[in-house]
């Protein structure tokens, strides 16, 4: 697998642990579990897809970096979490971090991961 489509996926895969981490707490029927089982199910498919080209270790940090930071903004747009400044900090702070690890990633570790499969 190309590494670019291996880190579309890990980005998808975080756009389904919103929705499924979102789901845990305000799923209230057999129907909402049921989406919330589905997108456990995509988003952990995508990330064992991803990591079988990646360094296991950062794409899975990307993925729960990213996962945080979206789950934070849907609390805060869809469910009217109150603003906070502390949290805006450390949201940013992870999101340097997140973008810190992808940018540091030798290539060569890339290429080692996909040696071993």
């Amino acid at each position: 697998m190309n590494k670019n489509i291996a880190w579309m996926f890990v980005i998808v895969a975080a756009v389904f642990e919103v929705g499924w981490v979102v789901g845990l707490k305000y799923a209230s029927s057999l129907f909402t579990w049921g989406l919330t089982g589905i997108s456990i199910f995509i988003s952990f498919s995508l990330l064992i897809s991803a990591g079988k080209t990646l360094p296991v270790g950062t794409a899975y940090a990307v993925f729960v970096g990213l996962g945080t930071v979206g789950t934070v903004m849907v609390d805060h747009i869809m469910f009217a979490e109150p603003f906070s400044w502390p949290v805006l900090f450390f949201i940013i702070l992870l999101l340097i971090g997140v973008i810190g690890l992808k940018v540091s990633t030798p290539e060569d570790e890339q290429v080692k991961g996909m040696e071993a499969s």
